[in-house]
């Protein structure tokens, strides 16, 4: 057992988006340490191939896997599933020490510095500061450590039905025990945190070295222009523009070409983009598909094509749409109805969207 390792994990294809981004992240600071991504079986093989282009290690984890040891302590907690699949980083034994990294981490400076901590070191989350995020932590691969964390799990659960909240409850007295523990907001500065704290972020932003795009900020949600090369942050988050860019520019300068439309999720889409040029009417298409799943996600383009006027467009283009015509008049009179209820669905939408 020896050396360190960055370990990472990605259950879709979609996350394995942001694992290359993060892996070619770290590869630019110029870490020399070993890269490992835990994946599950959502991961596509083709994923997989690019995935071990830049990773040192691919490794395949599933806790509800019959021939799992795991899984006879968890069968009667498979709500876990997630949490216990974040689990597994503790069993990579070869390794000394590692830094564990959600997929939705970029790397921005070098921090090696890391490995010089000791079990569990984490930084404040911003949503409760006396419990850690466990986006980035500190740990040491441990089999024993591994088996406890299971058992705890299966008898304690987790406040928040995932893995921060178990990991916070295991490493109860992480908030007071030890302070050397506690890593600086600039290892682990959540995106959310720049705008509720602006002067903050103004003051000490040129010192962070990890951000961790939590909740409707993933890099590869957002729209990007393929003629300029300029990605759009979500409404109200223009502070982030200059990170998120960054995110993008690796991934096309990295990440793009080794993309395939056979591949699940927004990578096959992403896929099938051009870049430096005019988009064309395929990748209009994807681009309508992304703004769709986009609002199925609850992140809403309120300042461009979802913008109220554009909605308003569309209703009374609904409604014209739906008045008996030449044409509407030969339908049967139930699919007219039928278009004049989906409109008015649509205003009750845009309605709810206002308040």
């Amino acid at each position: 057992m020896g050396g360190f390792a960055w370990v990472t994990l990605a259950t879709n294809d979609s996350y394995s988006l942001g694992a290359l981004v993060l892996a070619h992240s770290l590869r630019r600071v110029g870490t020399p340490h070993d890269l490992v991504v835990l994946i599950t079986p959502g991961v596509s093989q083709s994923m997989r191939d690019k995935l071990a282009s830049i990773f040192t290690q691919v490794q395949e984890v599933n806790v509800l896997d019959s021939k799992d040891d795991t899984n006879l302590a968890v069968l009667n907690r498979p709500e876990l599933g997630i949490t216990f699949t974040k689990l597994h980083c503790w069993k990579l034994t070869q390794y000394e020490k590692c830094v564990f990294l959600d997929a939705d981490v970029l790397v921005i400076k070098n921090s090696d510095e890391l490995f010089e901590r000791d079990e569990l070191s984490a930084a404040p989350d911003v949503g409760w500061p006396d419990c850690f995020n466990s986006g980035v932590f500190v740990y040491a691969p441990s089999d024993a450590r591994f088996a406890d964390l299971v058992a705890f799990a299966n008898s304690h659960g987790s406040f928040d039905g995932a893995d921060q909240g178990l990991l916070n409850l295991y490493f109860h007295d992480w908030a007071h025990k030890d302070i050397a523990k506690h890593l600086p907001f600039i290892y682990n500065m959540c995106s959310v945190a720049m705008y509720s704290y602006a002067p903050a972020y103004r003051q000490y932003g040129e010192n962070v070295k990890i951000v961790h795009f939590i909740g409707n900020t993933k890099p590869w949600l957002q729209h990007y222009d393929t003629a300029t090369g300029i990605v759009q942050p979500p409404p109200g988050c223009a502070h982030l523009q200059p990170l998120i860019q960054t995110w993008w520019n690796i991934f096309c300068d990295n990440v793009h070409s080794q993309l395939s439309d056979n591949m699940g999720g927004i990578a096959g889409a992403l896929s099938k983009m051009t870049l430096d040029e005019v988009r064309t009417e395929e990748q209009s298409s994807v681009d309508e598909g992304m703004r769709k799943f986009n609002w199925e996600q609850g992140q809403i383009d309120y300042m461009g094509a979802d913008s109220f006027d554009n909605i308003m467009k569309k209703i009374h283009q609904t409604i014209a749409a739906g008045e008996p015509s030449e044409s509407t008049e030969k339908q049967p009179l139930v699919s007219v109805l039928r278009k004049r209820k989906n409109t008015k669905k649509v205003r009750k939408a845009v309605r709810w969207k206002q308040l």
